[in-house]
C-alpha cells in the first residue's frame, strides 16, 4: 500500500510540474555530478579538500566529502535550488564541536564556489575544479629504480608541517622517535612502483602518502578486521581484501604500483588491493592538485615509526 502511495505521489508531482522545469532542475543537478578537487581558504592559508556528487535513484543527489583531516564522510542529501546553488550538511568527525558542518555553494561555469561553516560558527570559503580522471592511454614504461633513503642521512627529504623534526637516520633505518613533523621527498613523481619496509611499535600510527595525496594507512593492526582505516587500506576509501598485518615490533613490507588512480598494493607478500581506483585525496593530503606529480610523504605527526629500504621506480 505504501509503495502504491509513493508511486502515485511521484506521478502527481510529475504531472503538476511543467516538463521544462523538471528538465532544467535535472540539468542543474547533472552538472554537479562528478568529483571535485577543492581548495579551502582560511585567511591567508589554504587547505585541500575533495567532494564527490552522485545520483541516488531518480532525483536525489548524495555524495562524499574529504576535509583537510579525517576520512571520507558520507553526504546523505544534497539540496539544489532554482538559482543554481546547492547545500548540504555533514556531522562532525574528529571536530570537538557536536554541531553539523554546513556547506553552501554555486556552480559557475565549470567551477564551484562556496562556503563552509563549522559547528562553532566559523565560516571559510572554498573553490572547486573538476578532478581529472587520470586514465592512461597505455601501460607505463618503467625507468630505473631510485633509492630514496641512503641509510645514513635525510638527504633528499625535508620535514614539513610546522612541528619539530623528530626524524633521524642511523644504521640504514629512518626513525621517527615521537610525534613531530611529517617528512616528504624533495623529488616529485607521477606514476611509479614503490617498495619499502616499516616497523611500528604497539599502538602506533603512521602513513605513507602517495604523491603526497593518497594515504596508505600504517598502524598496529594485527588481529583486526580488514578496514580502510587500518594497515593495508587507503585511508577512508579502500579496504584490503584481508588483514595480513604482522605483530607490532616486526618488520613488514609493502610493494605498491600507482598508475593514474589505479592502485595495486602487496603487503607482506600478499596482494590486498588489486588494480583498484583511488577516488580522491585523503585527509592530511598536501594539496588537491591531482593532475600534478607529487612527493612521497611519511606521516610523523601521530607517533613513532621506522622505515628502511625505500626504493621507487618511476614511469618514463
Amino acid at each position: 500500500m505504501l509503495a502504491r502511495v509513493a508511486i502515485g505521489a511521484a506521478l502527481l508531482l510529475t504531472a503538476i510540474a511543467p516538463p521544462g522545469v523538471l528538465a532544467q532542475a535535472r540539468e542543474r543537478s547533472n552538472a554537479l555530478i562528478g568529483r571535485w578537487d577543492l581548495v579551502v581558504q582560511r585567511g591567508s592559508e589554504t587547505a585541500p579538500s575533495w567532494l564527490e556528487v552522485e545520483r541516488s535513484g531518480r532525483a536525489t543527489l548524495v555524495g562524499r566529502f574529504v576535509g583537510p583531516g579525517g576520512s571520507a564522510r558520507p553526504i546523505a542529501k544534497i539540496e539544489t535550488a532554482d538559482d543554481g546553488s546547492f547545500r548540504f550538511a555533514i556531522p562532525p568527525q574528529w571536530e570537538s564541536h557536536p554541531g553539523d558542518i554546513t556547506f553552501e555553494a554555486r556552480l559557475e561555469g565549470d567551477r564551484l564556489k562556496g562556503s563552509m561553516t563549522s559547528g562553532e560558527g566559523e565560516t571559510v570559503t572554498w573553490t572547486g575544479t573538476r578532478a581529472p580522471s587520470l586514465k592512461r592511454p597505455a601501460p607505463p614504461m618503467w625507468g630505473d629504480p631510485i633509492t630514496l633513503f641512503n641509510g645514513t642521512s635525510l638527504d633528499g627529504w625535508e620535514p614539513i608541517g610546522g612541528r619539530d623534526n623528530e626524524w633521524r637516520a642511523s644504521g640504514g633505518v629512518l626513525t621517527n622517535a615521537r610525534s613531530g613533523a611529517n617528512l616528504r621527498t624533495t623529488q616529485t613523481f607521477d606514476d611509479f612502483k614503490l617498495q619499502l619496509e616499516f616497523r611500528v611499535p604497539d599502538g602506533a600510527n603512521s602513513g605513507v602518502y602517495l604523491r603526497g595525496r593518497y594515504e596508505l594507512q600504517v598502524d598496529d593492526a594485527a588481529g583486526r578486521e580488514p578496514s580502510s582505516h587500518h594497515l593495508g587500506g587507503v585511508y577512508g576509501f579502500l579496504a584490503p581484501s584481508e588483514n595480513v598485518a604482522r605483530a607490532a615490533g616486526e618488520w613488514q613490507s609493502m610493494e605498491v604500483t600507482l598508475v593514474g588512480r589505479m592502485l595495486t598494493y602487496v603487503l607482506n607478500g600478499t596482494t590486498v588491493i588489486c588494480n583498484r581506483e583511488i577516488p580522491g585525496i585523503t585527509g592530511g593530503a598536501l594539496d588537491s592538485a591531482e593532475g600534478e606529480p607529487g612527493p612521497l610523504m611519511l606521516q610523523g605527526d601521530h607517533g613513532p615509526v621506522e622505515y628502511r629500504n625505500i626504493v621507487i621506480t618511476p614511469a618514463r
